[in-house]
């Protein structure tokens, strides 16, 4: 039987779906970096972060899934190249965050502090950005180029 082949890492962007215009551009530089690196982007599929993300990586030709709370595919951005409805609300934030090997939480609210929580929970590393602080274990970037570098870190050594 021959080797499977290598799989792209997945990286799980999360915030809220309603954010300032700056997020937003952090977002997209994320999810621009993400297709760059070759990575699958996860997000919850909707808007505010989780839109600019996408958007930065569908425009740079990366792959992007969206893990939406509703029943309804066409609820999904218009950057989302794979929306997964789910009919789950809530309850999907775990499945954004464990369809992912590394969260990058930029800005956000409840929604996002339960997958920080549940990320946090299961081992998997968060890098934040303007977000919770609720743990040490949650590397903290205080700029968009150190969120970049602590990516990079985090995808060099999972």
């Amino acid at each position: 039987m021959p080797d499977s082949p290598t799989r792209p890492s997945r990286i799980g962007v999360i915030g809220a779906s309603t954010c300032s215009d700056e997020l937003y551009h952090t977002a997209y530089a994320v999810g621009r970096h993400v297709a760059r690196h070759g990575a699958i982007l996860v997000c919850g599929g909707l808007g505010g972060v989780m839109e600019g993300a996408s958007k930065g990586a569908f425009e740079n030709g990366g792959l992007t899934v969206g893990i939406l709370p509703g029943g309804d595919p066409t609820s999904a951005n218009p950057y989302v190249a794979l929306p997964i409805p789910t009919g789950l609300g809530h309850a999907r934030n775990i499945l954004v965050v464990q369809s992912s090997q590394v969260i990058v939480a930029i800005g956000g609210k409840q929604g996002t502090l339960s997958e920080i929580a549940i990320a946090l929970k299961l081992g998997i590393p968060v890098i934040g950005h303007k977000t919770w602080n609720i743990d040490p274990a949650i590397i903290l970037a205080g700029s968009l180029p150190e969120l970049i570098d602590h990516l990079e870190k985090t995808l060099e050594n999972p």
